[in-house]
């Protein structure tokens, strides 16, 4: 956000040239997240010399890339020119909560950054570029390349894991009794909510792959006695609960699809039960960066949008829900609440 800010402040032409160079920025960032490097920092400031060796890379060439990645506010250099973490690196640490290291690598380095390179094809035509690139769809390319969903999880988790404290803060549980978390990945975020209210119990819902993650993970927390993983597909059929989490689900498919969930959602409910959509949503006049580009996202790989409150209040009721409320969090997620009409 620094560079952008000097971006938005300087001249046209710097401006525009330190935009042209942002996709540098998001490189660079990938590979000193791959090579471990905040890491190696977490123990104090370090010489590029030793950091090469540390990472077995071309110690002048890695001096270039910390010198580029300081210049953005990741890294500090000192008279010595050795190089230390600052606040915001540290974000890129892979033992810190919140932590964003998985998601970097999966953004920035792998197919993310091969479909982003057909935007042009998604933009001529209203097709998802990720398809034009890999000839299936995000889903079936994950099952069929279980490395590429590993990461995918993981990332999915190191997001997780920057929100949770958010939406904790944001919105009470209290009157919930089991909750299931539809498209759950491994856990996260319910393990989060479990160990914040204990009398809770909870669901995993998720395709097989996904859910023997969560199975680690809930087994790691010490909730398994508490907590059910259920394979499932959420365009059949959802389990029984009383609070449906969808978190970053809806977002990733078109009209027809992300009412299919709901409605599977609606279908497993009682009166009074409901369903928390957790977005990203457009407000008129206030939507910032990260939400219109993360739309842009969506587009090229799975062929979503982020919607506005009236568009997740008509989408909620062609699935028979009515919305209650929208709920911000201190991060870019609301929490969209729905009940049965």
């Amino acid at each position: 956000m620094s560079a952008l800010g000097q971006a938005i402040e300087a001249p046209p032409q710097t401006a525009m040239l330190q935009m042209i160079y942002g996709f540098c920025v998001s490189r660079a960032l990938c590979v000193a997240a791959e090579l471990g490097i905040p890491d190696l920092l977490n123990g104090g400031a370090m010489s590029s010399e030793e950091l090469a060796r540390a990472t077995e890379t071309h110690a002048p060439s890695l001096f270039r890339l910390l010198r580029a990645l300081e210049s953005v506010g990741v890294f500090a250099k000192d008279d010595q020119e050795r190089f230390a973490l600052t606040p915001l690196g540290t974000v890129l640490r892979s033992d810190v909560p919140g932590s964003l290291r998985s998601f970097a690598i999966e953004v920035l380095g792998r197919n993310h950054y091969s479909a982003w390179g057909t935007l042009l094809h998604s933009i001529k035509t209203g097709e998802i570029a990720f398809n034009h690139v890999y000839g299936v769809g995000r889903w079936q390319y994950n099952a069929e390349h279980p490395e590429e969903a590993e990461s995918f999880d993981q990332a999915m988790a190191s997001a997780t894991s920057a929100v949770a404290a958010a939406i904790l803060d944001a919105y009470d549980f209290y009157s919930c009794g089991t909750i299931v978390d539809v498209g759950g990945g491994d856990g996260s975020l319910l393990a989060a909510i479990l160990k914040a209210y204990p009398q809770l119990r909870g669901v995993v819902a998720d395709l097989p792959h996904a859910v023997a993650g969560a199975q680690r993970r809930l087994q790691t927390e010490g909730l398994m006695e508490r907590c059910d993983v259920v394979p499932c597909d959420f365009f059949a059929a959802v389990p029984k609960g009383d609070t449906y989490l969808l978190k970053w689900i809806i977002h990733d498919w078109d009209d027809q699809r992300s009412k299919m969930i709901l409605k599977n959602c609606c279908a497993a409910m009682a009166n009074g039960e409901r369903v928390l959509v957790m977005e990203a949503v457009f407000r008129p006049g206030a939507a910032t960066v990260f939400t219109k580009f993360l739309d842009l996202a969506m587009l090229v790989m799975t062929g979503g949008r982020e919607r506005s409150e009236a568009e997740y209040r008509a989408l909620l009721a062609s699935a028979n829900l009515r919305l209650t409320r929208v709920i911000p969090t201190k991060s870019e997620l609301s929490v969209i609440e729905a009940v049965r009409a």
